[in-house]
């Protein structure tokens, strides 16, 4: 284990899914979501084949043994893009981050719901707290109608932080048999094959910078998968986990110099709260872990006797 170095590799995720991030709200009012989401998707392949050559895996890193895990993983993962790149065209980039923080507060209900991952008073009430923050982001939206595009544009961040918990689900039980390869590998395809779908919903041309812009997020975004499975290589996820949250003072950079977007003090003070209860669970799941690994450790030592 090399804690830094994953550290390090983690942050830079988070720059380049940013960064991402950042091209496909440049182009929202040029391509429709779906558009976005097959540009993200099949542009990120060459980088993944070329991961997996440098690995030696291009022969069988991607064969999978739950190739309908992979269709459940991909109709989550999927949806949730096509949310969050809609929200990208409606709402500022900081806003459209901290909205989507919700998501690792989601992973813990649906854990509990679907994997029967016990939860006890600590993460409920931490996990209410990030709630509360997320209301607080979304409370000037509240009093709009749904319908204009403040109030559609959190929504749909909102179900896309659910979808991609949801996905993040499916992950977890993918890894119990799955090879990490095969997991990118699949989610890529997938996305691909499943945003070539929206097309009777009219694709547009938009133009070659347009294009340019595409193809670039696409080549970041398989850039950023690289760099986020390789963080986990060389720590333990309740390490990096955190930084995470590094991505709201990027979303909040490039949403005043590039897009002239100035966060509100509502925003701000919402996605702390959001933060710190997405923190205190990390911390809770770093803790819980070491006590599971002394516990397993004091067994095989009596096993051992």
């Amino acid at each position: 284990m090399q804690p830094l170095h994953g550290i390090l590799l983690k942050i830079l995720s988070v720059c380049t899914f940013v960064c991402m991030a950042s091209l496909i709200k440049a182009t929202a009012d040029a391509v429709p979501p779906g558009q976005a989401v097959f540009f993200r998707s099949f542009f990120a392949l060459p980088i993944i084949f070329g991961w997996l050559a440098t690995r030696r895996e291009l022969r069988h890193g991607w064969k999978t043994d739950a190739p309908l895990g992979h269709v459940w993983r991909g109709l989550a993962g999927t949806s949730a893009m096509i949310c969050y790149f809609t929200g990208l065209g409606l709402l500022p980039l900081p806003e459209v981050t901290a909205i989507g923080f919700a998501s690792p507060l989601f992973v813990v209900i649906f854990a509990a719901m679907f994997l029967d991952e016990k939860v006890g008073i600590f993460r409920v009430s931490t996990v209410l707290l990030g709630l509360i923050g997320v209301l607080i982001v979304l409370s000037p939206r509240l009093g709009t109608d749904v319908s204009t595009t403040a109030g559609l544009g959190a929504m749909t961040i909102l179900l896309g932080a659910i979808l991609a918990a949801l996905a993040q689900v499916f992950v977890r039980k993918l890894v119990q048999t799955e090879s990490t390869a095969a997991v990118v590998f699949w989610f890529t395809i997938t996305s691909t094959v499943l945003s070539l779908m929206t097309l009777p919903w009219g694709w547009a041309w938009p133009g070659w910078s347009g294009t340019a812009l595409l193809i670039t997020a696409g080549l970041l975004g398989g850039v950023g998968q690289i760099f986020l499975t390789s963080s986990y290589r060389h720590a333990d996820a309740s390490v990096v986990a955190p930084f995470d949250y590094t991505a709201m003072l990027l979303a909040v950079l490039i949403g005043y110099v590039v897009f002239d977007e100035v966060p509100t003090t509502t925003m701000l003070l919402g996605s702390g709260i959001v933060i710190c209860a997405g923190v205190l669970i990390i911390w809770r799941e770093r803790k819980l872990g070491l006590q599971r690994a002394q516990q397993r450790k004091a067994m095989g030592q009596i096993g051992g006797k």
